[in-house]
């Protein structure tokens, strides 16, 4: 049975950072994508920074040059480095995996249950 199960999120003030953590398990066939998405209230859900493992990482525009995704293969984690954080980076964080090279979230057959990050100015 797959399991994505996210860790790191919290509150923390405007400019700092945070370490998410998603622990993969179960996978048969290594996913060739992993992401993370965010939700804020009243918004939809987008797509924050995702790794291929053909094509490499991308990320939204509004979290490059703060945030970092990466993955430990030996630990079957996937990480999101957040740094310079604002109030706009505010909202529940999910982690996904799928075997499509596509960064539509339809694409992610899995989904963790989220970790919610909350920003204060």
């Amino acid at each position: 049975q797959v399991q994505l199960v996210e860790s790191g999120g919290g509150s923390v003030q405007s400019g700092g950072s945070l370490r998410l953590s998603c622990a993969a398990s179960g996978f048969t066939v290594i996913p060739r994508c992993m992401g993370w998405f965010r939700q804020a209230t009243g918004k939809e859900r987008e797509g924050v920074a995702i790794i291929d493992i053909y094509d490499g990482t991308t990320y939204a525009d509004s979290v490059k040059g703060r945030f970092t995704i990466s993955k430990d293969n030996a630990k079957n984690t996937l990480y999101l480095q957040m740094n310079s954080l604002t109030p706009e980076d505010t909202a529940m964080y999910y982690c996904a995996a799928g075997y499509s090279p596509s960064s539509n979230d339809r694409a992610f057959a899995y989904w963790g249950q989220g970790t919610q990050v909350t920003v204060s100015s």
